[in-house]
């Protein structure tokens, strides 16, 4: 096992990742922007590492002032956490080369995953099911003449490289679609689109792989409940999968890990077109995700200790059947943005924090009372995760934890959530990918040109990437 992991990150994967290790008796090293020096990652660690000025691609982006802590601070394993690097196989690789272990898949995998377009054609041989495609996009009119004549509209462009939603643009018609190759430089960043499911749920599936070819799912999350793409509350399991179905869809989820060699823990992302009733793969993330607290609250696996475990080359002593699903969790999460402003973000210093509590009410926070929030960062500033015997049970629990969860100096997302588990669509489960368009729709604004700013400035297709895990959700 390990003696020493620095966490490349910050905010609350970093603390959760070091408590993870603390329990494990393995010593933590925290880096630390200049705007973050008295972060709550910081103080928790047994060790920090100063790695530049307060912009992330001076710090937290900074392969080199990364590598320089880990080698100074004598890591033997680097974990990234999302966002930021976790996707960066370059980095990964590195790690690697200079004697330590990356807490995640294999470069090679990170690079075949994270490129859509190779990621779909691995599944081809797997027989496993995915709307229609185009290949990368190499000029206007040979977007208008996929559209048309091998996807069909609508269709959904997306960023060959990349994930988490961002970056997403939906196209109606073919004038829609001029319009939008007037925003976007198709020469500059690799886009492909998908045929659009426009009724459909979003159902990932965790999965669990060794390094030595064995592979389990832990069920599914429902995360349909999004905004520009971006998900604002998860669930699990989907109110809309019977045993059975939920049996489908990990074999699927299994099969996609297996036609790219996977290992470590990822999370394999579909639709469910709700007028097929087929699901379609999407993507895979090479990575623990912001929602897996909901898994973990079901199936009792802390999933934190098992990507550790698995990069320091222990086998996965679990087998398919050992793994039980109890219950129903929900998770929200809790943004310093104003839901009723345009979600515009809401730095500044916290006043006062009271996290809810009670025995089936988890918070992941990276906060407390005092500390500021910074405009240089994702807003995220907290997830609460509740689990109830039933659906029903799991919603009364978070009214009450939201109701309890009080944040003063800044404006939160708590509001929204409060309105969102009082709506009778979803208290009823009648919920999709259009669920806030429709019955929120005041919190859905068209996409301007100035919020694709990252990628219109950025020189290099990895700097646009960056740029966009630097931004502020993560899938």
């Amino acid at each position: 096992m390990f003696k020493r992991v620095l966490i490349a990150n910050r905010g609350e994967i970093a603390v959760r990742i070091i408590r993870a290790c603390q329990e494990m008796g393995i010593e933590t090293v925290a880096v630390y922007s200049d705007e973050d020096a008295d972060a709550m990652h910081v103080r928790l660690a047994d060790y920090s590492y100063n790695i530049g000025p307060a912009d992330a691609s001076e710090s937290y982006l900074n392969i080199d002032a990364l590598m320089e802590a880990a080698e100074r601070t004598e890591a033997d394993a680097v974990h990234p956490g999302y966002g930021f690097l976790s996707e960066d196989a370059d980095f990964a690789e590195m790690v690697t080369k200079a004697g330590m272990t990356w807490i995640g898949p294999w470069a090679d995998t990170i690079r075949k995953v994270g490129d859509k377009d190779e990621a779909r054609a691995a599944m081809i041989p797997s027989g496993i099911p995915m709307s229609k495609g185009s290949t990368p996009l190499t000029s206007v009119e040979d977007a208008v003449e996929q559209a048309k004549d091998v996807v069909g509209y609508p269709i959904i462009l997306k960023p060959v490289a990349g994930g988490g939603g961002k970056g997403m643009l939906i196209a109606n018609s073919e004038d829609d679609l001029r319009n939008i190759l007037t925003i976007i430089d198709i020469n500059k960043v690799k886009y492909y689109f998908e045929h659009y499911i426009e009724h459909s749920r979003h159902i990932e599936v965790q999965i669990v792989a060794d390094n030595y070819g064995h592979v389990i799912h832990l069920g599914e999350r429902e995360c349909s409940l999004q905004r520009r793409n971006q998900k604002l509350l998860e669930e699990s399991p989907s109110i809309a999968l019977t045993p059975d179905r939920r049996a489908e869809v990990g074999a699927l989820a299994i099969k996609a890990a297996k036609s790219v060699h996977y290992n470590n823990i990822g999370t394999v992302e579909f639709l469910l077109d709700l007028k097929t009733n087929q699901f379609n793969f999407m993507e895979i993330n090479p990575r623990i995700q912001v929602e897996h607290g909901v898994t973990e609250a079901v199936t009792g696996i802390d999933l934190v200790r098992t990507q550790i475990r698995i990069a320091a080359g222990e086998s996965l002593d679990l087998q398919q059947e050992d793994v039980k699903f109890t219950g129903h969790a929900i998770e929200c999460r809790i943004n310093a943005e104003d839901p009723d402003n345009n979600f515009m973000p809401s730095p500044g210093k916290i006043d006062f924090f009271l996290e809810p509590g009670g025995p089936r009410v988890r918070v992941d926070s990276g906060v407390c009372a005092g500390l500021s929030i910074s405009p240089y960062y994702d807003s995220l500033i907290a997830k609460i995760v509740v689990r109830g015997r039933t659906r029903g049970d799991a919603i009364k629990i978070m009214r009450r934890a939201l109701n309890e969860f009080k944040v003063g100096g800044i404006k939160t997302t708590i509001p929204l959530h409060q309105r969102i588990l009082k709506n009778e669509y979803f208290c009823t489960g009648d919920i999709d990918t259009r669920f806030i368009r429709n019955h929120f729709s005041k919190y859905v604004q068209p996409m301007t040109p100035a919020q694709l700013k990252a990628s219109k400035t950025a020189k290099t297709e990895k700097e646009i990437i960056n740029a966009i895990n630097a931004s502020m959700y993560y899938a």
